[in-house]
């Protein structure tokens, strides 16, 4: 984008150096039009800039909340484990006891 923009104000600023500059009115009129290109290449460097901020701000809240998801389910994940755990346990020992009683 930036490439396009310096290239244009080049051939603008290229082709101004070949006209003729007998015409003092056709001058002014080129220097406005070569302000105007300026001033809009500048305001479209700084929409990009912005946008740019935008995006790179908005991806790191996208990063932050992956990460807060990730992490929400490692935490149920291990808890599951731990009750799967206990669970396991206590049939293990209800079972031992079972076997306990009927020898």
């Amino acid at each position: 984008m930036k490439k396009l923009i310096f290239s244009t104000i080049l051939l603008l600023a290229l082709s101004l150096s070949f006209t003729s500059c007998r015409d003092t009115k056709k001058t002014e009129t080129v220097n406005d039009a070569v302000e105007n290109a300026t001033d809009a290449a500048n305001d479209a460097i700084d929409n990009a800039a912005e946008a740019t901020s935008d995006a790179v701000d908005a991806a790191g809240k996208a990063v932050d909340e992956a990460v807060d998801t990730a992490s929400d389910a490692v935490d149920k994940a291990v808890d599951a484990t731990g009750e799967a755990i206990d669970n396991a346990a206590d049939a293990v020992k209800k079972e031992a006891e079972k076997m306990k009683t009927s020898n």
